[in-house]
């Protein structure tokens, strides 16, 4: 498999979530869906795919759980975007979701959103313990202990050293990277020494994406991102770019991407993952 042609098996997965438009608090589903079908480059969801295919030689058991941590991911950027958090205008080049639909009906989409994907692991986790494993692997990234504590960090005041910064990018963003590869992973049958160097991956590719971020709000231009840029600056933000500058923050995002391709080199047919990891690291969206 293509990373193209992974995306557009997601896309017509992702088509399928809340499609019933005959009901009478349909508005919800159609706030939910707005942001779901934004686009995106899906690497959560492909990572789960590829990793399950990786171990098992076939992607379709992991299907519902891409799924699953797309609708995750929209739910966080929606509430994300909120005026209660980061208050952006825009993102993938459309208004967030609080600007179309308001704020209370944003916050209510991503809950249903979240709402829906916990539905679906729980659906899928009585076939057997490796898919209630594989679901419980991310709900766990998907709490207080993993994105919702990295978000915890990020709106609380105090980040000033790298450990602190480095502690709330693992967790906001690093986990659901390490969801993602590891559920597909644990689902493909991976063994534990396997399943270590699936971690090291994901955990590696998780910091050096964020920080391949950071570098853009700063170098990016909004045509390509479709969000502002310099919102880290104006906002005060403590990020890698203001920690290592410009310049180290690049080579850094090389030196992480490349543990992480390392880690996976030597599994048989890891070809794609790896092409992906290098790939982000010149990224310019």
């Amino acid at each position: 498999m293509t990373l193209k042609e992974y995306k557009v098996i997601v896309e017509q997965e992702l088509d399928k979530v809340f499609a019933d438009n005959t009901l009478a608090q349909n508005i919800i589903f159609e706030s939910s869906r707005y942001s779901l079908l934004a686009g995106g480059k899906r690497l959560r969801a492909i990572f789960l795919l590829e990793f399950c295919r990786l171990f098992s030689g076939s992607y379709e058991k992991a299907v519902p759980f891409a799924r699953a941590i797309e609708m995750i991911h929209a739910y966080s950027l929606i509430h994300d975007d909120l005026p209660c958090m980061d208050n952006d205008d825009f993102r993938r080049g459309k208004p967030t979701n609080h600007k179309v639909y308001g704020e209370a009906m944003a916050l209510l989409a991503g809950d249903n959103l979240l709402n829906g994907a916990y539905e679906i692991m729980l659906e899928e986790s009585i076939k057997g313990p490796e898919f209630a494993k594989a679901g419980f692997t991310m709900a766990r990234a998907a709490g207080g202990y993993g994105m919702i504590g990295g978000q915890v960090l990020d709106i609380k005041e105090g980040i000033k050293t790298e450990d602190e910064l480095r502690l709330m990018v693992s967790l906001k963003t690093g986990r659901l990277f390490y969801a993602a590869c590891m559920a597909g992973a644990i689902l493909g049958g991976a063994d534990e020494e396997q399943l270590k160097k699936v971690e090291s991956y994901a955990e590696n590719l998780g910091l050096a994406f964020q920080i391949a971020d950071d570098i853009l709000d700063v170098t990016g231009d909004f045509e390509k991102l479709g969000k502002p840029i310099n919102s880290d600056e104006e906002n005060e933000k403590y990020t890698f770019v203001s920690v290592y500058g410009l310049e180290k923050a690049k080579e850094k995002v090389y030196e992480l991407t490349d543990i992480a391709v390392n880690a996976v080199s030597d599994i048989e047919g890891s070809e794609l993952v790896v092409n992906i990891a290098n790939s982000l690291r010149d990224r310019e969206n």
